[in-house]
């Protein structure tokens, strides 16, 4: 079977400051721009059957350094809506719900057009990626390639390992990385995880 490789995409401001960052399209940071160049060797030596990237510019700015081609917009690639969270950090968070934690209670009501997503809501739209994929996977051809960002590629992680969209926690992904995710003895599983050059 086809191997599924997950590139995060480079650092920007907010992911340097730990910012959530859904819908605000935040460039590159120099240091973005470098990480997303440095992953096209270990992209290169591979064939691709697909490459999706989230339409959001941090993520197609990544794909396009990484020297991958025919990069095809996939809108359900992009980031976990945050709602009302947008912008702001966990500590930020923290201050008024102490408990808080995106896995489980999801995030507040945001402005219009963006009302957050639930643990649950993300994993449906992983559910959706992956049928899309699913036939190029099934191949023994050509890998799948996704670019996107970390909370929803944690996510599909998950729900390609067959687990709860919420177990997405367990699967911490640094910016500018590759992560593959290939098939033993017919069964999914993570073969490589936050892989720089």
């Amino acid at each position: 079977m086809a191997d599924l490789l997950l590139v995060r995409h480079g650092e920007t401001e907010w992911s340097r400051s730990g910012q959530h960052t859904s819908y605000t399209d935040l460039p590159l940071t120099d240091h973005g721009e470098e990480q997303a160049k440095s992953l096209a060797p270990l992209l290169s030596g591979r064939t691709h059957a697909l490459v999706l990237s989230s339409p959001l510019g941090r993520a197609l700015r990544t794909a396009a350094l990484a020297g991958l081609t025919g990069v095809e917009p996939e809108p359900a690639l992009h980031e976990w809506d945050y709602g009302g969270y947008e912008g702001i950090t966990t500590a930020e968070i923290h201050r008024t719900r102490p408990e808080w934690d995106l896995w489980t209670d999801g995030v507040a009501p945001g402005p219009e057009g963006h009302p957050g997503e639930t643990p649950a809501e993300v994993g449906a739209r992983a559910d959706r990626v992956l049928d899309r994929v699913a036939g190029a996977l099934a191949a023994d051809g050509p890998d799948v390639v996704l670019v996107a960002h970390a909370h929803f590629l944690r996510v599909l992680t998950a729900r390609r390992l067959g687990l709860a969209p919420a177990q997405g926690r367990l699967f911490q992904l640094a910016t500018g990385t590759v992560s593959r995710l290939s098939t033993e003895h017919g069964h999914p599983v993570i073969a490589e995880w936050n892989r720089r050059p």
